[in-house]
């Protein structure tokens, strides 16, 4: 049954295909085309998941390219980690896929945006399929390109060109790293393939190792908004929603961690390479929390909830067998609580002629049941509510991080936990900023000067939003009781590692961190709950959140790190090879033009002058002479 694994590809490439080379002709029905080929996916996905043991089974596709030593199969790999993925990549894209037929029902370019969706979750799938690093970098790159068609969907708007192209631009800074890895690979293992590189990988010079985790890290950072190169995840928001939701809950964020996860092998070698895992994670999960606490944008503060939950992965998985797992099931719980949050963001906007500013917001839960009812189980399930998805998987990673020796337990168990308190808070927020208070868009008029006139969505919308609401209440549930989940992935991942002990006793951190959900909770609505928030914006605030309102100054640190010195690099480049390069060679020619003009004035054609010049020649030669016989 796997050798056939090409048709999950197939279905969505082809759907691609036919709908952005058919062109008008398909507007009529490219948007039905589109969601059946990721359905067709999805139940193929599932008849592959019921039929396997979860071991590892390749499937060679055709030899992609034999150069010298080299020899690359284009292949896919069906095991109990891609499965996993399958599922979560075609089953939440489906739902969002359908989503799309309402929320995009006015766009005359429906069918293309249908395209670019099936474009998204091909490139994907190659992703999590493929047997080999090339095989993944090729689907890796496909998700690359995606992405900008699909964050600069709105062509009309120069921010939205200007956060595609950020977005392009910092992913292509990961994907250098992921390049170089490969590179290494090959030079010292003489393969790329999963099988031969986890195989041999141990022979390999340590400090090399080290170096092919950490640059496997940094393309990791780029496809997932971690830290440095969390920047360009926010801005994506410019996006049409169901873009947001594909990206920052089933497709591309989670290509970092599926990075790391199945590459395991070569992180279970270095202990540094985990360690910068896990310091990564850990940094990213506060800078998002802190960030997400000052946004007044829906869309803005629900993507710092990705970086920072993203950033919990990325924890779990640098903790190496302790984690690994762990960290695939908060992405497993958290693919449907953010996919359903931004549904519903996105059901809101639609209420509200896409208006994003939670101020202008207030008492939507009376215009909006279901939006409401659907989103509060969505944000139940981020907080860590008692026995909700994010339950389960959020507090594992919290226990696993205290489980760990010396100074790590508290520095990354502490981080984990005031990263569950920030989320309590702002999320909290979010919450009652826009659901609760006074009616503030009674009195104001919508950015585009309309009134406002709030309303349900259609149930082609609200339908998959109420499935993933499902899926944020029972999920972490499944996977969790009988360590179902963590034993379906041991074929892939090893077996789940248990601390033997934690700087804070297991049955302690339960307890404590839902008490600091709570507690964020709490001052969430003694800040926004208890008054009328005011349209307008404060500007007279602390420092610590005119820092926030700014990034936490990433965008700052970038422009002076990174863009900057690059700029004056490339000028100083240009000026280079311009006065430089072709000044020595546009130099050296001149001369040897204007020389031989010169000489050339010599040869006048007149026996006196070559007479002349030969007499000349006699004197400085009788001198020369005469000079060396006397000194």
């Amino acid at each position: 049954m796997t050798a056939s694994s090409w048709l999950l590809v197939a279905f969505p490439a082809l759907g691609a295909l036919i709908l952005l080379a058919g062109g008008r002709r398909t507007d009529a029905w490219g948007h039905l085309l589109g969601c059946l080929t990721v359905i067709a996916s999805f139940v193929y996905g599932l008849v592959l998941f019921f039929g396997s043991d979860g071991k590892p089974a390749d499937t060679k596709i055709y030899s992609w390219f034999p150069v010298g030593n080299l020899s690359i199969d284009f292949g896919f790999r069906i095991d109990a980690l891609s499965l996993v993925f399958i599922l979560l990549i075609t089953g939440v894209g489906s739902l969002i896929h359908i989503y799309s037929i309402g929320y995009m029902a006015d766009d005359p370019n429906r069918r293309k945006f249908f395209g670019y969706l099936n474009l998204f979750v091909a490139s994907m799938l190659v992703l999590v399929l493929g047997n080999n690093f090339i095989a993944l970098y090729l689907g890796w790159e496909g998700v690359g390109l995606a992405s900008y068609l699909l964050i600069g969907w709105y062509t009309d708007r120069p921010s939205a060109a200007t956060a595609a192209k950020k977005a392009f631009l910092m992913n292509r800074v990961g994907d250098v790293g992921l390049a170089v890895a490969i590179f290494l690979m090959f030079k010292y293992l003489g393969t790329v393939s999963y099988a031969g590189v986890f195989a041999n990988i141990g022979s390999a010079p340590p400090g090399v190792i080290t170096a092919i985790a950490i640059l496997l890290l940094l393309g990791a950072c780029g496809k997932s908004g971690q830290f440095p190169l969390q920047a360009w995840l926010p801005d994506a928001m410019e996006g049409p929603t169901p873009v947001s939701a594909l990206i920052h809950a089933a497709t591309m964020v989670t290509a970092g961690v599926y990075l790391v996860a199945r590459s395991n092998p070569i992180f279970n070698e270095t202990a540094s390479g985990r360690l910068i895992v896990t310091l990564v994670g850990a940094v990213t999960l506060l800078i998002g929390s802190i960030i997400g606490c000052a946004y007044d944008d829906i869309k803005k503060v629900l993507a710092y909830s990705t970086v920072s939950q993203i950033g919990y992965m990325m924890l779990a998985v640098g903790l190496g067998p302790f984690g690994y797992a762990l960290g695939i099931m908060h992405l497993l719980t958290h693919g449907f609580f953010k996919a359903g949050l931004f549904l519903g963001a996105g059901s809101v906007m639609h209420g509200m002629n896409d208006e994003v500013d939670m101020r202008k917001f207030g008492g939507l839960y009376k215009r909006m049941p279901i939006t409401f009812v659907t989103f509060g189980l969505g944000y139940l399930a981020l907080i860590g509510f008692p026995f909700l998805s994010g339950y389960f998987s959020k507090d594992a990673i919290i226990e696993a991080a205290f489980g760990q020796e010396g100074w790590r337990g508290w520095v990354f168990g502490l981080a984990a936990m005031l990263g569950a308190a920030l989320t309590a808070f702002y999320m909290t927020r979010l919450v009652l900023m826009t659901f609760f208070g006074k009616e503030r868009w009674k009195d104001i008029k919508s950015t585009d000067g309309r009134d406002f006139h709030p309303h349900e969505s259609p149930a082609v919308m609200t339908v998959p939003m109420i499935i993933l609401a499902i899926g944020s209440v029972a999920a972490g549930a499944f996977f969790s009781l009988g360590d179902r989940l963590s034993t379906w992935l041991m074929p892939s991942l090893g077996e789940l590692g248990e601390a033997e002990h934690t700087a804070i006793p297991h049955s302690l951190i339960p307890w404590i961190t839902v008490l600091l959900s709570a507690l964020g909770v709490l001052v969430a609505w003694l800040v926004v709950g208890r008054r009328d928030t005011p349209v307008e914006r404060p500007e007279n605030v602390s420092a610590v959140v005119r820092a926030a309102r700014r990034d936490l100054y990433g965008n700052a640190l970038n422009e002076s790190l990174v863009a900057t010195p690059g700029m004056w690099l490339t000028r100083f480049s240009v000026y280079l090879d311009s006065r430089g390069v072709d000044g020595a060679v546009n130099g050296l020619a001149a001369a040897l033009g204007g020389g031989s003009g010169r000489l050339r004035r010599l040869q006048t054609g007149f026996v006196r002058s070559y007479a002349l010049s030969m007499l000349a020649g006699s004197f400085v030669l009788v001198a020369a002479l005469l000079l060396v016989r006397f000194s």
